[in-house]
């Protein structure tokens, strides 16, 4: 394995995440291969190994170019968050929408959804991944703040692992039942508490 040090290898090396990273949305975990990268990047089958220390480095780097991406998109829709008091059923669909997805159909977004949590289960066994897994995290943390704050609420670090906790459980049981419809669960499961981990700052 040898780094990227020209603009070339770079490119290569990127187009190699890049397929890792459809592979990976595509068929989860076991999709990603070295194999199945190097013909989705349309490059030799060593080039894998060319730039990469492992597979599961490869994977690391799939799973932050995933991550990143989303990341994006969220900063976005936040971006787009007024300044204003909210009640507890405007401030969780915010949450809703940003955690789980907005509402409508698309076909990808449950596969998204399996993969987000097939990643954070997988990290716990890999520390390259879990170190990629935490500094997400770290961002997305932020963002939630950020929404909180736009909506008029306060909420602590600690409390902020809660709100996810209660999101992820939500979606992770409704993803294993036979028709699924995570954002009713984890929209019903944070109106519950909402106030309790948010509360609404004293004006």
């Amino acid at each position: 394995m040898t780094t990227a040090t020209t603009p070339k290898g770079e490119r290569r090396r990127q187009a190699l995440v890049a397929a890792a990273a459809e592979l990976l949305l595509e068929g989860g975990f076991d999709a990603v291969r070295h194999r199945s990268v190097a013909t989705r990047a349309d490059l030799p089958l060593a080039s894998t190994t060319y730039y990469f220390a492992s597979l599961e480095d490869l994977i690391a780097r799939a799973v932050e170019h995933t991550g990143s991406a989303e990341l994006s998109l969220m900063r976005d829709r936040v971006a787009e968050v007024s300044h204003r008091r909210r009640g507890a059923e405007s401030t969780v669909d915010l949450i809703v929408d940003l955690l789980v997805g907005p509402e409508g159909p698309d076909p990808s977004a449950r596969e998204q959804l399996i993969v987000r949590y097939e990643r954070s289960v997988a990290s716990a066994r890999h520390p390259e991944l879990r170190d990629v897994q935490v500094r997400l995290r770290a961002q997305l943390d932020d963002l939630l703040a950020d929404v909180l704050r736009r909506s008029g609420r306060a909420c602590r670090q600690e409390q902020l692992r809660r709100l996810v906790a209660i999101v992820d459980g939500a979606v992770v049981c409704a993803l294993s039942e036979l028709d699924p419809d995570p954002r009713v669960m984890a929209r019903s499961a944070l109106l519950e508490v909402i106030d309790i981990v948010a509360p609404p700052l004293q004006r």
